[in-house]
């Protein structure tokens, strides 16, 4: 083994990431108005990495962790119903009652197949303690009591359900799925790791990062390894002289291959930051040679954002850093509550327009629609659609009003907007101005939640750090909206809420956004 060199250094990285060595537009009209002549970077800390727990487990552990996890739960489910008839004292009179059971029993393994499919809420399961993991429990269960309400009222079984049986289904199906959750995690993370069963992986590194990673690799949620032995490649370590948290060290540089040709291997674990390339090719070489499998830490970046990945890209083999990582299960899902939302919303305004067209005609010469090119998602120019609340000339007079912005940034924002007409103000409070951008949604320019497109003039002031808001679909509202809408006036915050709604991102978080401004809405919150 050649001696170490210093010729590539790097920084420490998380030992989880790991790489495997297997290796239309609207019609022109009279009735638009086309914004015309837009005038065409301040940092701001980004979120902190967001990883998610089962990004390093590999696909057979995520299918045996995803699905025993799925069957113990709709076993709890069938389980806590039985119990909660049994404890009302309805096990001889089920018959009478079988058909309204059966059918809400199959509606509730039903909505949590399909509540798992798209939430995925036991995600970060097993980096839940015991306090967030019954919080977690009870929270879904909740969610579960709404739409089984839902259910029940719509099919009109409400009557024929007994109120006790119901209550008592929560509580049995609350305590037996933390039982099984705790259960379950104590046996994956404990039991199978050290069980015959699991592979015997061993850490190859250096003395001032053994602990370190060693750490790292044993508090991770992958629980189908465990680490059998160390190598340090700094040391001439003879076997069994020495143990680094209860694991032994079995080798130093001069003796890797004798020593661990004799042992149980299923994997190895290189964690080398300071080896140049050539000196890592030769041990990946060497040890697949073995047929063993070779993780190789290739994170010594201190990216505070990215997610990384390893993929096939046109023929090679690449690292991948992404600020937001989607599953494009949700964003499809996403994407249709956006055209359903579009149709309905659509069809709202084709019943006011005619209303709103006569209101804006009458308080001032101009068009009804007002069109404006906007930047979405990833720099992408689009043409956004409203009712018109300004003055024709409003465009022409902004550099006038200028000294009055209200806004710290690139936004612009004026208290009293002399440039707003009567029926405009009305409009813009009760956000019905924003009605035509149905449009922009059911085209997939826009969706129903997302960040605030800017105009080219605010994007043109952007600098690196600020276009992170553009890596998703504008929205008709947002996090921000909900948070105050024009009350806030410091464009760092905005950015803020822009920024932790894209990297919570989920479908809940949509419907939670949705429900809020809904609420904002009526109650006039924050909008002028």
């Amino acid at each position: 083994m050649a001696p170490v060199h210093k010729g590539q250094s790097g920084k420490n990285g998380h030992a989880g990431h790991t790489f495997e060595y297997c290796l239309t537009s609207l019609p022109r009209s009279f009735m638009i108005q086309e914004e015309r002549n837009v005038s065409g970077p301040s940092r701001f800390p980004n979120s902190a990495d967001r990883e998610n727990d089962m990004s390093n487990i590999s696909q057979k552990q995520r299918l045996i962790q995803n699905y025993t996890l799925l069957a113990v739960e709709c076993l709890c489910i069938i389980l806590s119903f039985a119990l909660a008839l049994l404890t009302r004292g309805m096990e001889h009179s089920y018959r009478t009652y079988s058909e309204t059971y059966i059918t809400t029993v199959a509606f509730i393994l039903f909505f949590h197949l399909l509540s798992y499919y798209l939430f995925d809420w036991n995600t970060n399961i097993f980096r839940r303690g015991y306090y967030v993991e019954l919080i977690a429990v009870c929270k879904y269960n909740l969610v579960l009591i709404f739409f089984l309400s839902f259910f029940l009222y719509v099919a009109k079984m409400a009557e024929d359900f007994s109120r006790l049986v119901f209550v008592y289904f929560f509580i049995y199906n609350i305590v037996l799925t933390y039982i099984g959750h705790l259960l379950l995690k104590q046996y994956f993370t404990k039991i199978y790791r050290t069980s015959s069963g699991s592979n015997k992986m061993f850490l190859i590194t250096t003395s001032d990062s053994a602990r370190q990673v060693l750490e790292k690799l044993t508090d991770s949620p992958e629980w189908s390894f465990e680490v059998a032995g160390i190598a340090l490649l700094d040391q001439e370590t003879e076997a069994g002289q020495e143990m680094i948290d209860g694991i032994p060290v079995v080798a130093g540089h001069t003796d890797l291959y004798d020593q661990l040709k004799t042992k149980v291997i299923d994997e190895v674990f290189i964690h080398l930051p300071d080896y140049s390339k050539e000196q890592t090719e030769e041990l990946i070489i060497r040890f697949e040679s073995m047929g063993i499998t070779v993780h190789v830490n290739i994170d010594y970046f201190n990216n505070v954002i990215a997610h990384k990945t390893t993929e096939s890209f046109a023929g090679f083999t690449v690292l991948s850093y992404e600020a937001s990582t989607f599953d494009y299960r949700r964003l499809f899902v996403k994407r249709i509550i956006d055209i359903i939302g579009a149709i309905v919303g659509l069809a709202v305004t084709a019943v006011l327009t005619p209303f709103i067209a006569l209101a804006i005609k009458i308080d001032s010469p101009g068009p009804v629609f007002f069109a404006q090119k906007r930047v979405g998602k990833n720099g992408r120019y689009f043409r956004l659609y409203k009712f018109r609340s300004m003055y024709t000339d409003a465009e022409a007079r902004k550099k006038d009003l200028m000294a009055q912005n209200e806004m710290e940034g690139p936004m612009f924002k004026v208290e009293n907007d002399p440039r707003v007409t009567r029926v405009g103000a009305f409009l813009r409070k009760t956000s019905l101005d924003e009605l035509p951008q149905f449009f922009n949604i059911l085209i997939g320019s826009m969706s129903l939640v997302g960040t605030r497109p800017p105009t080219i003039d605010e994007f043109n002031q952007y600098d690196l750090y600020y276009r992170r808001r553009l890596s998703i679909k504008p929205g008709l509202t947002g996090l921000w909206q909900v948070s105050g809408r024009s009350d806030i006036t410091d464009f760092r915050e905005v950015l803020k809420l822009d920024l932790e709604y894209i990297d919570n991102w989920s479908l809940a978080s949509d419907i939670r956004i949705l429900l809020m401004t809904v609420w904002v809405v009526i109650m006039k919150k924050g909008a002028r």
